[in-house]
Parts: C-alpha cells; sequence; structure tokens
C-alpha cells in the first residue's frame, strides 16, 4: 500500500472534491446544453442520498428483488488444484439479472422516479447494464430506450432478447466501431434533447460528474458485504482483491470499502491479443490522459488526441477510457493495474466451469485468469477474493466461436 504517495489525497475516501474531481481527473467536460441536466442530477443525488425513505426504498430492493447480500463462496476445488492462496469468488452473478449492474440500475432508477423523470436511457456493451436497466424500467413502470453498438448487438443476442422482452427499446447504434463507446457518444447526445422527463442511466464509474461518484455509491455494497463476509468467515480481512476493469464499475465496487485497509487491490484489463499489438482494451496500463465522455481520465488515443479502436473479447470491457477514480489510484500505486490476454481469459473460462461449476462472465473470466496465475505463488494461509461481477451465459457463442478459431489456426499451422 503506498497511501502516502503525492498524487493521492490523503484520504481516497474523501473523493471526489466538490466539483467532481479525483485528484487531476474527473470534472464535468461537457457542452453548455448538458450542463443544467448534470447539475439537476448532482443536486438530486446528494438530496437523496441522505433521505431516509430513500434508502429504506432502496435497501429493500436490494435485499428483496436484486437479492441481496450475495456469496462470497470458497472455491476450493479451484483453490486446490492451483496450490497456493485460497480463492474466494464474490456471488454477483447469483444477484438478479445475472450481474453487478442490478444494483446501480435500482439506484438509479429510484432516483429518477425520485426526480419526477418518466424515462430511462442508457447505454450497454455487453448487455448486462442494458438488461438490469430494463427490468428495473419495467419494476417502475418507466419508459426505456436503450442504445447498443451493431457489434456488440450481433456478440450479445441473447442480452438484447431479453432488453426486447422486458420492454425496452433497443436502438442500434452503426456509428464508428459499433460497440460500446458509439453506443455512449449516441446515448449521450439523444439524453440532451430529452432531458426534461428522460434520465441517462450511466452503466460505469465513468461520465461527467455525478456520475463516477454515483455509480461507485451504488456499487460499494460488493465491498461492504465482501468486507464483514470474510471477517465473519476467517476472523480476517483478506490478503488480495482481484477484479476486471473496463470502466470500472464491479472494481470500484469492491474496492472502495477496502481502500484504508492493509488489503493489496489488482485491476485486471482486458489484454486483448497483447498489449504489445496495440489490439487492447488496456486503457490504464497503455493509454495516457484525455478527456472522454464528459471526463478526464486515462484513455486510448493517439499522438493527435483522437480516441482509438479498442479489442477485446469481452464486450463488455471493449471500451477506450476509464472511470476516473481508477486513474487517480493508479497514479497513486494504491491499486495496481495489469492485463490478460483473450486467450487467457478464455482458458480461465473453461476452468471454472469445470473445476466449480459456475460459468462466469467473460469480463469475470479476465479477473479469474489472472488469480490462476498468481495464487500458486502464494502462500496456502493467504485468501484472495475475485469479484465474480456477472454469469456467462451470455458469452457462449463467443466461447464457441473463439475457441473454434483458434482450434482451426493451430490445424493450418501443423
Amino acid at each position: 500500500m503506498n497511501a502516502t504517495d503525492s498524487s493521492m489525497p490523503s484520504s481516497a475516501l474523501s473523493q471526489p472534491d466538490l466539483r467532481g474531481h479525483f485528484g487531476p481527473y474527473g470534472g464535468r467536460y461537457v457542452g453548455e446544453t448538458l450542463m443544467p441536466a448534470l447539475l439537476e442530477l448532482e443536486t438530486a443525488f446528494f438530496h437523496f442520498r441522505d433521505d431516509p425513505a430513500f434508502q429504506q426504498e432502496l435497501a429493500a430492493l436490494l435485499k428483496d428483488y436484486a437479492g441481496r447480500p450475495t456469496p462470497l463462496y470458497p472455491a476450493k476445488r479451484l483453490s486446490q488444484m492451483l496450490g497456493g492462496a485460497m480463492i474466494y469468488l464474490k456471488r454477483e452473478d447469483l444477484a438478479h439479472t445475472g450481474a453487478h449492474k442490478i444494483n446501480n440500475t435500482l439506484g438509479q432508477g429510484l432516483l429518477a422516479r425520485y426526480m419526477g423523470k418518466t424515462k430511462l436511457i442508457a447505454e450497454t456493451g455487453a448487455g448486462q447494464h442494458g438488461v438490469a436497466t430494463a427490468t428495473v424500467a419495467a419494476l417502475l413502470g418507466m419508459e426505456c430506450r436503450i442504445f447498443m453498438g451493431k457489434e456488440d448487438i450481433r456478440r450479445q443476442a441473447p442480452n438484447v432478447q431479453r432488453m426486447e422482452l422486458l420492454g425496452a427499446q433497443v436502438i442500434s447504434v452503426s456509428s464508428g466501431t459499433g460497440t460500446l463507446k458509439d453506443a455512449m457518444n449516441e446515448a449521450m447526445r439523444y439524453w440532451t434533447e430529452a432531458v426534461a422527463d428522460t434520465f441517462y442511466v450511466i452503466g460505469s464509474v465513468a461520465g461527467p460528474h455525478p456520475y463516477p461518484l454515483m455509480v461507485r455509491e451504488f456499487q460499494k455494497i460488493i465491498g461492504i458485504e465482501a468486507r464483514a463476509q470474510m471477517k465473519a468467515a476467517c476472523g480476517a480481512l483478506p490478503d488480495l482483491l482481484i477484479a476486471c476493469v473496463g470502466g470500472g464499475s464491479n472494481a470500484m465496487g469492491l474496492f472502495y470499502p477496502f481502500l484504508n485497509d492493509p488489503v493489496e487491490m489488482i485491476g485486471i484489463e482486458a489484454g486483448g491479443h497483447g498489449v504489445e499489438t496495440g489490439r487492447h482494451a488496456a486503457t490504464l496500463s497503455a493509454g495516457s490522459v484525455g478527456v472522454l465522455h464528459g471526463s478526464k481520465s486515462y484513455v486510448l488515443q493517439d499522438p493527435n488526441g483522437q480516441i482509438q479502436e479498442a479489442h477485446s473479447v469481452s464486450a463488455g470491457l471493449d471500451y477506450p477510457g476509464v472511470g476516473p477514480e481508477h486513474a487517480m489510484l493508479k497514479d497513486s500505486g494504491r491499486v495496481r493495474y495489469t492485463s490478460v490476454t483473450d486467450t487467457e481469459a478464455i482458458e480461465a473460462f473453461r476452468t471454472l466451469c469445470r473445476t466449480e461449476g459456475i460459468i462466469p462472465a467473460m469480463e469475470s473470466a479476465h479477473a479469474l485468469a489472472f488469480a490462476i496465475q498468481d495464487a500458486p505463488r502464494r502462500p496456502g494461509n493467504e485468501r484472495i477474493i475475485v469479484n465474480l461481477s456477472g454469469r456467462g451465459d451470455k458469452d457462449l457463442a463467443i466461447f464457441t466461436q473463439f475457441t473454434a478459431t483458434a482450434s482451426s489456426e493451430r490445424k493450418c499451422a501443423s
């Protein structure tokens, strides 16, 4: 832990500042047409965050509708196979809709209703945030539009069907690469003209202030639960937390309640074909400081500041930016960030299926891949928590296609 680094404020738990900055990152870099909506949202969030009726209703929904608390599961067969440290899985895949995304969408959806909004919009990559937003819209009786890249619609067809079944209109975005970045661009453009009755549910700790703060606050329940569950199970804190990082919401949700504890934390980015190839989504590992979607952070950009295409086998990690709080934590050294490749994630996906009978989301498989590499190097009395951020039903077609292509390439090479 390097809590005394000068680039990190004295208490990371006190961030962001009043203007939404996490050290030099974050802020609100948007056109003047969006400022009234963001200021209205900021005022409402700070008001209802401390409102007992809002908090009571949200707590009831998280318990009775989302199914919290999610278990902290000791992965004994996987740990025994690897040797070394014991791996625990925080089972966000068991939350309603199959991912941690429901924590945030329940919070933002309820906030929208308290603000008097009648419509929700969202962007989505892997579809889990879109499904969670469509679910909450149905629950609260609100209209819902989900913006999704054309390529992601192809990769995540089951989740598109789920969103439509829940009553949402899925808007195909064909600009750019047809992925998450482009869907977010289109959602922000639409919101500019519809702010009077529409609430934009951003799914990660990204975007302009107050979104990084707000999403973290709705997701920190992951770490609060994990901290209490580990102490109840072992009488001690974990030694290491591991979570995948695209925009970074599941990682921030797990990490935040442990920031002042002597616990090591590692965020795993999507290394794609390998960071050295340029075909990856490892923003913190290989990006530089810039502005994307209204916030300053690390981004993938060329020397002229043009945002570059990201690549990952996981649609949920295929994003060229990252939340500003992660940027601050990287600079301070409080959290270490590294990457694993598509191939390593696919192998981890298969390994968890066969050792524990759990099909992880391809996003979560990136965190698992690093844990599989790291656990054997640690003593047997250490405890690792891996955030299993979602379930992998949606990724079966990706797994099948990837393994078929790899098999074909091996045959051609032999």
